[in-house]
Protein backbone atom coordinates (compact mmCIF):
# COMPACT_ATOMS: atom_id res chain seq x y z
CA UNK A 1 0.00 0.00 0.00
CA UNK A 2 2.15 3.19 -1.47
CA UNK A 3 1.59 6.65 -0.84
CA UNK A 4 0.49 8.99 -3.70
CA UNK A 5 2.57 11.80 -4.39
CA UNK A 6 0.34 14.27 -2.77
CA UNK A 7 0.21 11.93 0.09
CA UNK A 8 4.04 12.15 0.44
CA UNK A 9 4.30 15.85 -0.55
CA UNK A 10 1.91 16.13 2.77
CA UNK A 11 3.92 13.73 4.86
CA UNK A 12 3.93 15.11 8.52
CA UNK A 13 8.00 15.13 8.94
CA UNK A 14 8.65 15.01 12.52
CA UNK A 15 12.27 15.96 12.56
CA UNK A 16 13.21 19.61 13.12
CA UNK A 17 16.99 19.25 13.69
CA UNK A 18 19.97 16.98 12.87
CA UNK A 19 19.04 14.99 16.44
CA UNK A 20 16.88 13.98 18.70
CA UNK A 21 15.49 14.17 21.84
CA UNK A 22 12.39 14.19 23.97
CA UNK A 23 10.28 17.15 23.97
CA UNK A 24 6.76 18.03 25.47
CA UNK A 25 6.38 19.32 21.45
CA UNK A 26 2.84 20.65 21.66
CA UNK A 27 1.20 22.97 19.29
CA UNK A 28 -2.52 23.99 19.09
CA UNK A 29 -4.65 22.65 16.58
CA UNK A 30 -6.17 25.91 14.62
CA UNK A 31 -8.69 25.57 11.35
CA UNK A 32 -7.90 22.16 10.78
CA UNK A 33 -9.38 19.02 11.05
CA UNK A 34 -9.04 17.05 14.51
CA UNK A 35 -9.41 13.58 12.35
CA UNK A 36 -7.73 12.90 9.27
CA UNK A 37 -9.52 10.69 6.52
CA UNK A 38 -6.67 10.03 3.70
CA UNK A 39 -6.63 8.23 0.35
CA UNK A 40 -5.92 4.97 2.57
CA UNK A 41 -9.29 5.18 4.83
CA UNK A 42 -10.98 1.95 3.46
CA UNK A 43 -7.88 0.06 3.63
CA UNK A 44 -7.52 1.21 7.28
CA UNK A 45 -11.11 0.74 7.97
CA UNK A 46 -11.00 -2.74 6.35
CA UNK A 47 -7.67 -3.50 8.51
CA UNK A 48 -9.29 -2.44 11.82
CA UNK A 49 -12.75 -4.17 11.60
CA UNK A 50 -10.51 -7.89 10.52
CA UNK A 51 -8.35 -6.89 13.88
CA UNK A 52 -11.33 -6.38 16.29
CA UNK A 53 -13.20 -9.24 14.80
CA UNK A 54 -10.60 -12.09 15.77
CA UNK A 55 -11.21 -10.29 19.13
CA UNK A 56 -11.10 -7.43 21.25
CA UNK A 57 -9.50 -7.95 24.12
CA UNK A 58 -6.09 -5.60 24.49
CA UNK A 59 -7.91 -3.98 21.15
CA UNK A 60 -10.77 -2.24 22.89
CA UNK A 61 -12.09 -1.48 26.57
CA UNK A 62 -14.31 1.15 28.07
CA UNK A 63 -14.85 1.02 31.64
CA UNK A 64 -18.62 1.31 32.83
CA UNK A 65 -17.84 4.61 34.42
CA UNK A 66 -16.68 6.27 31.21
CA UNK A 67 -20.25 6.10 29.37
CA UNK A 68 -20.88 10.32 29.19
CA UNK A 69 -16.92 10.57 27.64
CA UNK A 70 -17.83 7.78 24.89
CA UNK A 71 -20.95 9.77 24.21
CA UNK A 72 -18.65 13.33 24.08
CA UNK A 73 -16.54 11.66 21.49
CA UNK A 74 -19.74 10.73 19.29
CA UNK A 75 -20.50 13.91 19.29
CA UNK A 76 -16.90 15.52 18.56
CA UNK A 77 -15.81 12.85 15.55
CA UNK A 78 -19.51 13.47 14.04
CA UNK A 79 -19.28 17.03 13.84
CA UNK A 80 -15.25 17.17 12.95
CA UNK A 81 -15.78 15.09 9.96
CA UNK A 82 -19.11 16.50 8.92
CA UNK A 83 -17.67 20.04 9.14
CA UNK A 84 -14.65 19.07 7.38
CA UNK A 85 -15.71 16.30 4.82
CA UNK A 86 -19.28 17.46 4.10
CA UNK A 87 -18.70 15.11 0.25
CA UNK A 88 -18.37 12.04 2.74
CA UNK A 89 -20.45 12.47 6.06
CA UNK A 90 -23.30 14.27 7.77
CA UNK A 91 -25.01 14.64 10.49
CA UNK A 92 -28.63 16.13 11.05
CA UNK A 93 -29.63 16.94 14.41
CA UNK A 94 -33.82 17.14 15.44
CA UNK A 95 -33.48 17.09 19.15
CA UNK A 96 -31.64 13.89 20.87
CA UNK A 97 -32.97 12.07 17.11
CA UNK A 98 -29.46 12.41 15.14
CA UNK A 99 -29.23 11.03 11.85
CA UNK A 100 -25.33 9.87 10.46
CA UNK A 101 -24.70 9.43 7.38
CA UNK A 102 -20.94 7.83 5.97
CA UNK A 103 -20.99 7.39 2.71
CA UNK A 104 -17.60 6.01 2.46
CA UNK A 105 -19.17 3.36 4.23
CA UNK A 106 -22.79 3.56 2.86
CA UNK A 107 -24.13 3.89 6.24
CA UNK A 108 -26.48 5.68 7.30
CA UNK A 109 -28.39 5.51 10.82
CA UNK A 110 -30.55 7.59 13.33
CA UNK A 111 -30.47 7.06 17.25
CA UNK A 112 -31.28 8.72 19.92
CA UNK A 113 -28.41 10.83 21.63
CA UNK A 114 -27.28 9.53 24.99
CA UNK A 115 -29.67 6.22 24.19
CA UNK A 116 -26.29 3.08 23.89
CA UNK A 117 -29.63 0.96 22.89
CA UNK A 118 -30.23 3.15 19.75
CA UNK A 119 -26.45 1.85 18.15
CA UNK A 120 -25.28 -1.58 16.59
CA UNK A 121 -22.30 -1.19 19.66
CA UNK A 122 -21.41 0.87 22.28
CA UNK A 123 -21.27 4.88 21.43
CA UNK A 124 -17.61 4.51 21.27
CA UNK A 125 -17.25 1.50 19.58
CA UNK A 126 -19.99 2.50 17.07
CA UNK A 127 -18.07 5.78 15.81
CA UNK A 128 -14.21 4.81 16.43
CA UNK A 129 -14.68 2.08 13.71
CA UNK A 130 -15.22 4.43 11.29
CA UNK A 131 -12.28 6.47 11.66
CA UNK A 132 -8.66 5.45 10.99
CA UNK A 133 -6.93 7.22 14.35
CA UNK A 134 -6.68 4.69 17.14
CA UNK A 135 -8.36 6.30 20.31
CA UNK A 136 -7.76 6.76 23.91
CA UNK A 137 -10.25 8.13 26.41
CA UNK A 138 -8.10 9.40 29.91
CA UNK A 139 -10.29 10.10 32.91
CA UNK A 140 -9.10 13.05 34.53
CA UNK A 141 -9.42 12.41 38.50
CA UNK A 142 -7.86 12.64 42.03
CA UNK A 143 -5.26 14.85 40.46
CA UNK A 144 -4.46 12.60 37.48
CA UNK A 145 -4.99 10.94 34.21
CA UNK A 146 -5.80 7.29 34.29
CA UNK A 147 -6.38 5.18 30.93
CA UNK A 148 -10.03 4.25 31.15
CA UNK A 149 -10.84 3.48 27.73
CA UNK A 150 -9.65 3.10 24.23
CA UNK A 151 -9.18 1.76 21.09
CA UNK A 152 -6.39 0.52 19.38
CA UNK A 153 -5.66 -1.53 16.28
CA UNK A 154 -2.63 -0.08 15.06
CA UNK A 155 0.08 0.69 18.15
CA UNK A 156 3.57 1.06 18.48
CA UNK A 157 4.76 -1.92 19.99
CA UNK A 158 2.34 -1.27 22.99
CA UNK A 159 -0.31 -3.18 24.63
CA UNK A 160 -4.15 -1.75 25.81
CA UNK A 161 -5.04 -4.54 27.29
CA UNK A 162 -1.94 -4.04 29.79
CA UNK A 163 -2.12 -0.57 30.17
CA UNK A 164 -6.21 -0.19 30.40
CA UNK A 165 -6.47 1.56 33.87
CA UNK A 166 -3.24 2.86 34.56
CA UNK A 167 -2.31 6.78 35.56
CA UNK A 168 -0.58 8.59 33.04
CA UNK A 169 3.48 8.30 34.01
CA UNK A 170 2.75 4.35 34.66
CA UNK A 171 1.76 3.41 30.97
CA UNK A 172 4.67 5.49 30.09
CA UNK A 173 6.88 3.91 32.12
CA UNK A 174 9.20 1.73 29.66
CA UNK A 175 9.92 5.41 27.85
CA UNK A 176 14.06 5.86 28.55
CA UNK A 177 15.65 8.75 29.37
CA UNK A 178 11.83 10.72 29.17
CA UNK A 179 11.33 10.11 32.98
CA UNK A 180 14.40 11.97 33.72
CA UNK A 181 14.34 14.91 31.67
CA UNK A 182 11.06 15.40 33.16
CA UNK A 183 8.91 15.34 30.24
CA UNK A 184 5.96 13.23 31.10
CA UNK A 185 5.89 15.54 34.69
CA UNK A 186 5.43 18.61 32.33
CA UNK A 187 3.25 16.88 29.52
CA UNK A 188 0.84 15.98 32.33
CA UNK A 189 0.72 19.11 34.12
CA UNK A 190 -0.09 20.96 30.52
CA UNK A 191 -2.69 17.79 29.48
CA UNK A 192 -4.35 18.38 32.79
CA UNK A 193 -5.10 22.29 32.30
CA UNK A 194 -6.48 21.52 28.06
CA UNK A 195 -9.70 23.67 27.42
CA UNK A 196 -12.42 22.69 25.85
CA UNK A 197 -12.48 23.56 21.94
CA UNK A 198 -8.52 24.36 22.01
CA UNK A 199 -6.96 21.03 21.09
CA UNK A 200 -3.76 20.76 20.84
CA UNK A 201 -0.94 18.24 18.72
CA UNK A 202 2.17 16.70 19.01
CA UNK A 203 3.83 14.05 16.82
CA UNK A 204 5.81 11.40 17.76
CA UNK A 205 8.07 8.60 15.68
CA UNK A 206 9.23 5.00 14.75
CA UNK A 207 10.23 3.13 12.36
CA UNK A 208 8.97 -0.25 11.24
CA UNK A 209 8.88 -2.88 8.52
CA UNK A 210 7.05 -3.87 5.44
CA UNK A 211 4.10 -1.14 6.58
CA UNK A 212 2.91 -3.24 9.33
CA UNK A 213 0.58 -0.90 11.32
CA UNK A 214 -0.51 -3.42 13.69
CA UNK A 215 2.74 -4.05 16.12
CA UNK A 216 0.83 -4.71 19.07
CA UNK A 217 2.80 -6.24 21.49
CA UNK A 218 -0.18 -8.88 21.78
CA UNK A 219 0.64 -10.12 18.34
CA UNK A 220 4.73 -9.72 18.87
CA UNK A 221 5.15 -13.50 17.55
CA UNK A 222 3.65 -12.35 13.99
CA UNK A 223 6.16 -9.52 13.75
CA UNK A 224 9.17 -9.39 15.65
CA UNK A 225 11.01 -11.98 12.66
CA UNK A 226 9.99 -9.55 9.85
CA UNK A 227 13.12 -6.59 11.50
CA UNK A 228 15.35 -9.62 10.80
CA UNK A 229 14.79 -9.65 7.41
CA UNK A 230 15.93 -6.11 6.21
CA UNK A 231 18.92 -6.03 3.48
CA UNK A 232 20.56 -3.38 1.89
CA UNK A 233 18.94 -4.74 -1.57
CA UNK A 234 15.46 -4.54 -0.02
CA UNK A 235 15.73 -1.58 2.83
CA UNK A 236 14.17 1.19 0.30
CA UNK A 237 10.85 -0.81 -0.14
CA UNK A 238 10.70 -2.41 3.79
CA UNK A 239 11.96 -0.16 6.27
CA UNK A 240 8.97 2.64 6.93
CA UNK A 241 9.72 5.91 8.47
CA UNK A 242 6.39 5.83 10.75
CA UNK A 243 5.01 9.16 12.29
CA UNK A 244 1.78 9.56 14.83
CA UNK A 245 -0.09 12.62 14.59
CA UNK A 246 -1.65 12.96 17.77
CA UNK A 247 -4.56 15.04 19.04
CA UNK A 248 -5.42 15.79 22.92
CA UNK A 249 -9.12 16.97 22.65
CA UNK A 250 -11.17 18.28 26.41
CA UNK A 251 -14.32 16.10 26.57
CA UNK A 252 -17.14 18.67 27.54
CA UNK A 253 -19.45 16.68 29.76
CA UNK A 254 -17.08 13.87 31.00
CA UNK A 255 -13.67 16.79 31.40
CA UNK A 256 -11.95 13.77 30.32
CA UNK A 257 -9.61 13.90 27.55
CA UNK A 258 -10.06 12.05 23.78
CA UNK A 259 -6.28 11.37 21.91
CA UNK A 260 -6.38 9.97 18.51
CA UNK A 261 -3.56 8.85 17.15
CA UNK A 262 -3.48 9.12 13.25
CA UNK A 263 -0.37 6.78 12.16
CA UNK A 264 1.22 7.56 8.93
CA UNK A 265 4.06 5.58 7.09
CA UNK A 266 6.40 6.25 4.23
CA UNK A 267 8.87 3.89 2.73
CA UNK A 268 12.81 5.33 2.26
CA UNK A 269 12.44 4.88 -1.37
CA UNK A 270 9.35 7.12 -0.99
CA UNK A 271 11.03 9.42 1.60
CA UNK A 272 14.13 9.57 -1.09
CA UNK A 273 11.89 12.26 -3.36
CA UNK A 274 12.71 14.73 -0.73
CA UNK A 275 16.50 14.48 -0.56
CA UNK A 276 16.57 16.97 2.64
CA UNK A 277 13.61 15.13 4.37
CA UNK A 278 16.00 12.09 3.90
CA UNK A 279 19.14 13.81 4.60
CA UNK A 280 17.68 14.70 8.13
CA UNK A 281 16.51 11.35 9.02
CA UNK A 282 19.81 10.42 8.40
CA UNK A 283 21.73 12.42 10.79
CA UNK A 284 18.86 11.72 13.16
CA UNK A 285 19.72 8.29 12.71
CA UNK A 286 23.29 8.85 12.99
CA UNK A 287 22.73 10.54 16.69
CA UNK A 288 20.51 8.75 17.68
CA UNK A 289 21.64 7.41 21.17
CA UNK A 290 21.84 3.58 21.49
CA UNK A 291 18.95 3.76 24.25
CA UNK A 292 16.95 5.07 22.01
CA UNK A 293 17.72 2.51 19.23
CA UNK A 294 16.95 -0.08 21.27
CA UNK A 295 13.74 1.21 22.73
CA UNK A 296 12.15 2.05 19.01
CA UNK A 297 12.91 -1.39 18.12
CA UNK A 298 15.43 -0.18 15.29
CA UNK A 299 18.45 -2.59 16.44
CA UNK A 300 18.15 -5.63 13.87
CA UNK A 301 18.02 -2.89 11.27
CA UNK A 302 19.46 0.34 11.94
CA UNK A 303 22.95 -0.07 10.88
CA UNK A 304 21.77 -1.20 7.32
CA UNK A 305 19.49 1.68 6.68
CA UNK A 306 22.60 3.90 7.51
CA UNK A 307 24.74 2.22 5.03
CA UNK A 308 21.58 2.61 2.79
CA UNK A 309 21.40 5.97 3.27
CA UNK A 310 25.17 6.20 2.41
CA UNK A 311 24.79 5.50 -1.07
CA UNK A 312 23.13 8.78 -1.76
CA UNK A 313 25.06 12.17 -1.95
CA UNK A 314 23.06 13.18 0.61
CA UNK A 315 25.62 16.55 1.50
CA UNK A 316 25.85 17.78 -1.56
CA UNK A 317 22.35 17.36 -2.89
CA UNK A 318 21.30 19.60 0.48
CA UNK A 319 24.22 22.54 -0.62
CA UNK A 320 22.71 22.22 -4.38
CA UNK A 321 19.00 22.57 -2.77
CA UNK A 322 20.09 25.81 -0.73
CA UNK A 323 21.87 27.52 -3.57
CA UNK A 324 18.63 26.58 -5.56
CA UNK A 325 16.17 28.57 -2.99
CA UNK A 326 18.49 30.87 -2.23
CA UNK A 327 19.05 32.44 -5.86
CA UNK A 328 15.24 32.42 -6.21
Amino acid sequence: MSNSPEAIKNFPFPFQNDSYMYAVNIQPVTNQAIFDVDEHYHAEIKERDRILTEGKQGRYFAFPHMKVAQWDVVEIIMNDLANYYPESFSLTQNGDRWTWENKKLNLKDTFTFLDESTLPYEPFEYISRQVQEDIILLDQREGDLFMDAGILTFPASWSLGFDAGMRFEEFHGPVPRAHELGVFKKAKAFLMRVQIGKPWTRLNWTMTVNRRLDTSLDTYADWKDERNTVTLANCGAKVHLRVEVQRFVRLPRSNGLMFPIHTYMISLEELLTNRIWTRRLDQVLKNLPPDLVEYKGLSPYHETVLTWLSQFDLESELVSSSQVASSK
